[in-house]
């Protein structure tokens, strides 16, 4: 592949993102407002979306599979979410009070996820787990909390830790208390007790993706998943899952149910905000119940907030509008599943052993192999493969195909695209 020529085509045909994005360097850190948003020689700027589309201000149009952020499952502007949105801005959009919209939006929730039996909404999902960690904390009043190698729980200082290879280097200048996070490999459940037991006596949880969303798009499986859990419930720490990408994204609730685990405390975003800022905190009710402030002295709470703008009424309504329909419509995960099935088998074929393809559900990765790479099971496999590829790859398709993948991120596949989508995509991505 000859990248410049790539570069030479993109930039001719997108001059007028060229010209907003050089404002945006003079304004923003790197452009950008999200790290891994930028990509050489300049992301395009979007002036609109619909459907399976992104339309930018030079009015090209691409095929997204990165659906902002991997949160809308039924598509850019669905138009039952649209509706109940314009509805509730004529309202208004801002009270920084209690609304009815949070209560209906908690209601599917609790049913859907049987852990929620208390929510404690917020904004981000980086804020969500921030407060599960001070939760877990507050309940066993241990202070480690052990994670995954490249697990990604947001920006949170407490599990900035064993992002990116090698996991061994802080991630970021600044942090502090760094050896209150301990690191634990993922699918390997014997190297994983030998990190758990030495620091059994302090070790307040574990917080766990049930798929590594930034590290690979790779699946625990239930054995880890079921000896974590049972080592953490014996050890008297809890058990934090993070399901922010994977919550509602494969059946309408969480993913551990069909894993048969029993968390003790589950982060959302992404999906249930159904385009809209969001992060959920919820869980058992005593653990939950720690956040309560009313009649409790400093010592025996659990300080956590939502912010200014948590259980807005337009968030609280875009997430109710969205969870109805996949309530509605079960049928979409049918056909999303065998869509991200289909994606996975094609790639693996067209591919012709440059690549594995991991992934499950309607999500599917590429991993250009090298190194004599056999598998893909846990972050330092993925670490080994071709990354650069990957982006040269997904730039490509960018420039020339019209479809749209966040250079190296994973693929979301939402309920507007069609089984025609995904064979243009395959056809175009290895050659």
């Amino acid at each position: 592949m000859v990248l410049r020529n790539y570069q030479a085509e993109y930039k001719k045909k997108t001059r007028g993102s060229a010209k907003i994005f050089a404002k945006s360097l003079k304004l923003h850190v790197n452009g950008v407002s999200h790290n891994i948003r930028y990509y050489d020689p300049y992301p395009f700027v979007v002036k609109s979306s619909r459907g399976k589309s992104l339309i930018d201000v030079d009015d090209n149009r691409y095929t997204d599979y990165w659906m902002g952020h991997w949160s809308l499952i039924l598509g850019h502007s669905p138009k039952k979410v649209k509706s109940l949105l314009k509805n509730q801005i004529e309202k208004s959009w801002m009270y920084g009070t209690v609304n009815e919209q949070t209560v209906k939006l908690s209601e599917l929730i609790s049913k859907a996820v049987p852990v929620a039996e208390k929510i404690r909404y917020v904004t981000s999902g980086t804020e969500a787990t921030m407060y599960a960690v001070r939760l877990a904390r507050s309940v066993t009043g241990k202070q480690i909390i052990a994670k995954i190698d490249g697990g990604w729980h947001g920006y949170t200082s407490d599990l900035l830790k064993s992002v990116n290879w090698p996991f061994s280097e802080s991630e970021s200048s600044g942090i502090v208390n760094e050896e209150k996070i301990v690191s634990i490999p993922f699918n390997d459940l014997e190297g994983s007790m030998k990190i758990l037991k030495k620091h059994a006596l302090n070790l307040a949880g574990v917080i766990i993706e049930p798929v590594l969303g930034g590290a690979g798009c790779i699946p625990a499986t239930k054995e880890y998943l079921k000896g974590i859990q049972e080592f953490i419930h014996k050890n008297e720490s809890l058990l934090i899952l993070d399901e922010i990408v994977t919550g509602f994204r494969f059946r309408y609730g969480c993913l551990y149910p069909t894993m048969k685990l029993d968390p003790d405390i589950v982060t959302l975003g992404k999906i249930v905000g159904g385009g809209m800022a969001i992060g959920v905190v919820c869980g058992k009710r005593e653990i939950m119940e720690y956040a309560d402030t009313n009649d409790k002295k400093k010592s025996e709470r659990s300080y956590i907030g939502g912010g200014t703008f948590s259980a807005n009424p337009a968030s609280m309504t875009t997430g109710f509008a969205t969870l109805t329909e996949l309530k509605n419509k079960r049928s979409t995960y049918e056909k999303i599943n065998k869509l991200g099935e289909y994606a996975r088998k094609e790639l693996g074929k067209t591919s012709d052993g440059k690549a594995i393809i991991t992934g499950k559900g309607s999500l599917f990765m590429t991993h250009f192999v090298k190194d004599g790479v056999t598998e893909i099971a846990n972050a330092s496999q993925a670490s080994m493969c071709d990354i650069k590829a990957l982006h040269d790859h997904h730039f490509k398709l960018i420039a020339r195909d019209g479809i749209f993948f966040l250079p190296g991120k994973l693929g979301a596949i939402s309920d507007t695209h069609t089984k025609q989508d995904i064979k243009e995509m395959v056809s175009a991505y290895f050659t």
